[in-house]
This record gives structure tokens, C-alpha cells and sequence, in this order.
């Protein structure tokens, strides 16, 4: 057996072919549960991400409109897409919603903070926007 922390593209190699094959009493079980379990952390972490550069936009663009530009909006735009995407293909992280929110929020509020200089107390405590408004291609806040 390929060992998994040797040689992680032959163990990956090795546990598909096992399975193909049928083998599986070969199955490396242990470190299969754990790449799968990291396997669904990896979708959740992508759509906070992607939701949190939203939230950071649509923060400055509220925040600082005096320097609302072309390249927010295209970024709004963007992540929105991606955000939106990374849940219909992993739609059991519908039910994380309101926790991909409070976390991208929290992190889109420190980038805020650092980016722009503005207090961070300044920003709400929780998101003040709705999912709908944040997938919203049209919203924007006044």
C-alpha cells in the first residue's frame, strides 16, 4: 500500500484503483473519511471566500462612495457568479447559510477596516444585507 503521507497523488491513485477494483478491504478507510470530510470543508471555505470579497466590495461601496468604481462593481459582479455557482453545485450548504454569511461578514469588515482606514466600528455588527440583496445582480447599496 502507497503511503498516504509519502505519496499523496499515488495514494489517491492507488485508493481509486482499489475501489474500481473492488477491493475494498484494501481501502486505506481512515485517510479516505479524512479527505472527504476536507473534501466538503474546501466547498464551504470557497463560497465564504467568494462571499466575503462580495461583502468587502458592497462595505467599501457604502462606506466610500465617493470612490465607487468600475473594478468593485466588476468584482461584486464576479464573486456574486462564483458564490452562486459554488452553491448550486453543493446545495446541502444552503443549510451553512447563515453561518458562511457571519463568517465571510466578520472577515469582509477587518479587510474593510484595513483597506480603507475607516473605524471598524463604523461597519454594522451583522451583515445588514438579506441573501437575497446579496445575490442580487442588480443591488447595490445607497
Amino acid at each position: 500500500m502507497i503511503n498516504y503521507e509519502n505519496d499523496y497523488y499515488g495514494w489517491t491513485q492507488e485508493q481509486a484503483f482499489l475501489m474500481k477494483s473492488g477491493k475494498f478491504n484494501e481501502l486505506d478507510i481512515e485517510n479516505l473519511i479524512e479527505e472527504i470530510e476536507s473534501m466538503g470543508k474546501t466547498e464551504k471555505k470557497e463560497a465564504t471566500s467568494r462571499l466575503t470579497i462580495v461583502l468587502l466590495h458592497l462595505l467599501k461601496w457604502k462606506f466610500q462612495p465617493e470612490r465607487q468604481c468600475r473594478s468593485w462593481k466588476i468584482s461584486i459582479d464576479t464573486q456574486r457568479k462564483k458564490f452562486k455557482k459554488v452553491i448550486k453545485e453543493n446545495p446541502s450548504l444552503k443549510a451553512q447559510l447563515a453561518a458562511i454569511v457571519e463568517d465571510a461578514y466578520e472577515d469582509a469588515t477587518y479587510e474593510a477596516f484595513k483597506e480603507t482606514g475607516i473605524d471598524i466600528d463604523t461597519f454594522p455588527v451583522t451583515c445588514p444585507w438579506t441573501m437575497n440583496e446579496l445575490n442580487d445582480e442588480e443591488f447595490y447599496p445607497g
